[in-house]
């Protein structure tokens, strides 16, 4: 390999590799072809094509240079061999001693004996490793950067012409499930609870590659920016829509997604190397994702949803097609993932579910699609393997499962649960408009959490008091770019319009650096939990909080502000807060700006360390909110993402609730307001402990509103507060079972 080997001649070769794979014959005839004129033009004295198989096992397909002994012999495992590795990471190795590297795997069969330099890279297909293409040379020789992107671009190639020829035909690529079709059950993670009953339906967004080699770049390059014209005049036409305005924050940042010139350029270089429009957005696309898949932050990997929606909304407009699709009138959608403006496609009136192999709660799609009340269940291993077209299905994001191909006697008993949870629904729409108030006159406030402009019509759905967390790191995590003080404003002035004169109690900042886009912050923890996040980073960082803090008192002049520091583990860092948002005011005012009608300024309570220091805190902020999330795994160092971990520490046990009735006794001795924030507070039967511990004010999901008003309505607090306030210095590990069976013989709803 020659480093004189020039953009011109990687197209030529591009071209005749399409010929020979579109030619005629048996395939792997074409691909003996391929991995020969491969080693002939980029002067390697081997050429080989890995192809994955059943069981994440790489195949030797075809080979130049090697023993055609080792064809279809030779197979090496997933991270096994410098093979394996390449496929593991889905990243190239360029070696000039490949035998000196610790991952070097010898087989004999090969023959390669006399080849000591090696590079390979992966093949990939619609975002997934399916094999590795391989060249080696007898010369311990170093690789340079050219020639890696050199074999790439042509991985990339031969992995869309095998897709179309079938070299591997799908089915192959998956372990044998026997008989086992008929009621089968996949679990999952439910994004959004509920059920749906009906057909299957894929949700295909990879668009097929007709024609990927192009002798004309300057054509593609046309093509390129006049398909994002397109797609900035579809993102507007989606922004300014009437019936999709509660989306505007989303589809904004999908708009400067579009615009991100980083992208695009590294498009137009593909471009340049001989591929098509078409063929570059998709190599691009696919050499982000899988390496994207591979980082440990989730709110990082949640933004290839977006990624993906944007390169299949380009690939369409390139290719000439739509992505709106038909649905028959009970369709549950499954996919790999979707985006939200993919989700936006469908008719919603004819959804009735959404089933993914990925996915998480914060994702742009699982927002809307809990927007819409459609059931969600994602992280079903299997789905896109297990489900086929049409099948019958239960989508039961409830129980957190999928059944395939249900009996009618499974039909039967989901239809009943779904017409009782319409009832429950309308009970609670019934009761909307009173208040959350015991029956012995005890009044509760209930507050909704938000993160997104979409989740302001909760407010209105729920008849809420106000918003009790309004997140504003949405924007941080989802832009590419930090938002500045004028996009923040914006973003703030809607939230306060929207509440319409109810409180809205803002959280500063609460990410870590790792998962915001500066490129100035540190890179990933081994602890991001308990690392470099939240007050931490915005105190060592102040521009951050002062953007945003600006933002927020423009955006409420002559109203009210509630401004909430999160993550506080000293008074100090309170006091330091509390000083920026100080400096602020007056420059606010210095600048002619209108003051707040009204302002408090509080803290979060998550770190433990602020429990010993009560006293000190109650005479500095204005209000507590106890985030219960954080806190509890503070307390139990327990990992609440670690599933092993989940129901192990409960809520409802007695060191809890002690320590709940410490921190509302201390604020209420102050003659300041404390609330409950997190899951705790959104659930009916906890939060009947809170509101005997002496809780007032407790803020949740928008969709927990209705259960908890109706188990405060049912309850009588004379009754719930001896018993609880009796029970908290027991030794039991949870009070849960004692709590649901008082409340059973006492008649109150409790979920």
């Amino acid at each position: 390999m020659s480093g004189t080997f020039s953009a011109g001649d990687l197209r030529r070769m591009l071209s005749r590799l399409r010929d020979v794979m579109a030619g005629v014959g048996a395939v792997q005839g074409r691909l003996d072809k391929v991995v020969a004129l491969i080693a002939q033009d980029l002067r390697a004295d081997v050429c080989s094509c890995y192809v994955m198989r059943a069981g994440e096992v790489l195949e030797l397909f075809a080979t130049f240079g090697l023993s055609q002994k080792a064809v279809h012999l030779t197979r090496l495992r997933v991270g096994e061999g410098l093979v394996g590795e390449i496929a593991a990471h889905a990243r190239p190795l360029a070696l000039a001693d490949a035998w000196s590297h610790p991952q070097f795997v010898y087989r004999p069969e090969t023959g390669e004996d006399f080849f000591r330099s090696l590079m390979g890279v992966p093949m990939i297909q619609a975002g997934r490793v399916i094999g590795v293409l391989v060249v080696q040379t007898r010369d311990e020789r170093p690789f340079n950067d050219w020639e890696v992107e050199t074999l790439e671009t042509v991985a990339m190639v031969i992995a869309e012409l095998m897709a179309a020829t079938q070299v591997v035909k799908r089915e192959e690529l998956f372990q044998s499930e026997g008989n086992a079709l008929l009621h089968v059950r996949l679990a999952g993670a439910s994004l959004h609870p509920g059920v749906g009953i009906g057909v299957a339906v894929m949700h295909k967004p990879h668009v097929r590659i007709g024609r990927l080699v192009s002798d004309d770049p300057v054509t593609e390059q046309y093509r390129l920016h006049t398909a994002l014209k397109t797609l900035r005049e579809e993102f507007n036409t989606l922004i300014e829509g009437g019936d999709l305005e509660a989306y505007g924050d989303i589809l904004e940042v999908y708009r400067m997604f579009a615009d991100d010139r980083g992208w695009i350029n590294r498009i137009s270089e593909v471009i340049s190397s001989g591929l098509t429009a078409e063929a570059a957005v998709q190599k691009v696309h696919d050499d982000t994702r899988v390496r994207m898949s591979q980082v440990s932050d989730p709110v990082l990997r949640e933004r290839l949803q977006d990624l993906d929606d944007l390169a299949n909304r380009l690939l369409s407009i390139l290719s000439g097609g739509g992505m709106r699709s038909e649905l028959p009138d009970n369709a549950i959608l499954v996919c790999r993932s979707i985006g939200p403006t993919e989700l936006l496609d469908y008719d919603r009136k004819k959804l009735k579910g959404l089933i993914m192999e990925e996915g998480s709660p914060t994702m742009h799609a699982a927002v809307v699609a809990k927007a819409l009340d459609i059931p969600v269940l994602a992280q079903v291993s299997g789905a896109l393997t297990r489900i086929d077209t049409l099948d019958l299905i239960v989508l039961d994001a409830n129980a957190g499962q999928v059944i395939l191909r249900p009996s009618e006697e499974i039909i039967e008993l989901y239809t009943a649960a779904m017409e009782a949870r319409s009832k429950q629904k309308a009970t609670y729409a019934a009761i909307k408009n009173q208040p959350a108030v015991t029956k012995d006159g005890e009044k509760v406030s209930l507050h909704i959490n938000a993160g997104f402009l979409l989740d302001m019509q909760g407010l209105a759905d729920t008849n809420a008091d106000g918003i009790g967390l309004y997140r504003t790191e949405m924007p941080f995590l989802a832009m590419p770019t930090l938002p500045d003080v004028k996009a923040q404003y914006a973003i703030y002035k809607q939230v306060i319009d929207g509440a319409k004169g109810k409180p809205v109690t803002f959280r500063t900042l609460d990410v870590g650096g790792d998962k915001i886009a500066a490129s100035s912050f540190m890179g990933p923890e081994d602890n991001p939990a308990m690392g470099w996040r939240s007050i931490r980073l915005t105190l060592d960082r102040p521009a951050l909080m002062k953007q945003q803090l600006r933002a927020m008192i423009k955006a409420t002049e002559g109203e009210t502000l509630r401004v909430m520091f999160p993550m506080i583990a000293s008074v100090s860092e309170f006091d330091a807060a509390r000083s920026i948002f100080n400096l602020q005011m007056e420059r606010h005012i210095r600048d002619g700006g209108r003051p707040p009608k009204n302002i408090q300024v509080g803290t979060m309570l998550e770190v433990p360390s602020l429990l010993w220091q009560m006293d000190a805190l109650c005479k500095r902020a204005d209000f507590v909110s106890i985030g219960t999330n954080d806190l509890m795994q503070f307390m139990y160092a327990s990992d609440r993402g670690n599933t092993r971990l989940a129901n192990r520490y409960d809520t409802l046990s007695p060191a809890v609730l002690r320590m709940i009735q410490m921190v509302v006794g201390k604020c209420r001795a102050a003659g300041i307001e404390v609330s409950v924030c997190g899951e705790m507070a959104g659930k009916p039967l906890d939060a009947l402990a809170l509101i005997a511990l002496g809780c007032r004010s407790l803020s949740m999901a928008s969709s927990a509103i209705g259960p908890v008003r109706a188990t405060i309505r049912s309850a009588k607090l004379s009754d719930i507060e001896p018993f609880v306030v009796n029970l908290i210095n027991t030794d039991t590990s949870s009070l849960r079972e004692r709590l649901r069976s008082f409340a059973l013989d006492r008649g109150i709803v409790a979920g």
